[in-house]
């Protein structure tokens, strides 16, 4: 049983070290800060009206808390020295003067399209058939001659 007693008496130690570090750390984190409060006088006495407060993001509801509302910080104007330039004045032209008409045929083109790329290349294989036929005639006359001479 002792052992049980040593180990709650070391429990209640760590856990009172915990509790004054708790307090300590409480007690700097109501410290006042230089930016929020001012310093209290003693001839005024003790209490929350020689408070200064300052609001930077806060709107306060309370009319007596309004004087500690700070005025929003002035940003210095930017200027872009891309958007200063002015664009060149664009003509304004009626955009009905510069409509081209299809051509007149531009319907038929289209219906005819289909039957136009069947024979185009119809057209290349008969081009191709009759190439062939021309040089196995020029190698024909080459072997004439070539007999004719020998």
């Amino acid at each position: 049983m002792a052992t049980e007693d040593d180990s709650i008496e070391q429990a209640v130690a760590e856990r009172r070290e915990r509790l004054r570090a708790l307090k300590a750390a409480k007690e700097l984190s109501t410290m006042p800060d230089d930016d929020s409060v001012q310093p209290e006088d003693k001839s005024e006495g003790d209490g929350p009206d020689n408070l200064n407060l300052k609001f930077r993001n806060y709107l306060p509801h309370d009319n007596q808390l309004q004087e500690g509302k700070l005025a929003p910080p002035v940003l210095p104007k930017f200027e872009d020295p891309v958007a200063a330039a002015e664009p060149p004045p664009e003509k304004k032209e009626d955009p009905f003067v510069n409509i081209a008409p299809k051509k007149p045929n531009w319907d038929l083109r289209r219906d005819v399209q289909k039957k136009l790329d069947k024979l185009e290349r119809r057209t290349q294989k008969a081009m191709f058939k009759l190439m062939g036929e021309q040089e196995k005639q020029k190698q024909a006359d080459e072997e004439n001659e070539g007999n004719m001479e020998g």
